[in-house]
C-alpha cells in the first residue's frame, strides 16, 4: 500500500523535478521517491561511518590509503 504525501518546493526546484521527469520519461514520484532512497541510504551510511571511524582509529586506521593496505 502506498501513501501519498504533500510537498511544497520552490519554483525552481518544482522545474528541475519537471525536466527531470521529462528527460528520464518517468513520474514525479519516481523521481521523488528515487531521491528519498538515496537520501536515507545516505544518512544510514554517514551514521555507520561515524560509529566505525573511533573502531578505525583505535587501529591505527586514519586515511583511505590505510584502509586500503588493511583489505589488500
Amino acid at each position: 500500500m502506498r501513501e501519498s504525501v504533500s510537498v511544497s518546493l520552490p519554483p525552481w526546484l518544482k522545474e528541475k523535478l519537471d525536466q527531470a521527469v521529462v528527460r528520464g520519461r518517468s513520474s514525479r514520484s519516481d523521481v521523488v521517491r528515487d531521491a528519498l532512497q538515496k537520501y536515507f541510504t545516505q544518512q544510514d551510511l554517514q551514521r555507520i561511518r561515524e560509529r566505525m571511524i573511533p573502531l578505525a582509529e583505535a587501529r591505527g586506521i586514519y586515511t583511505d590509503e590505510d584502509v586500503f593496505k588493511e583489505v589488500s
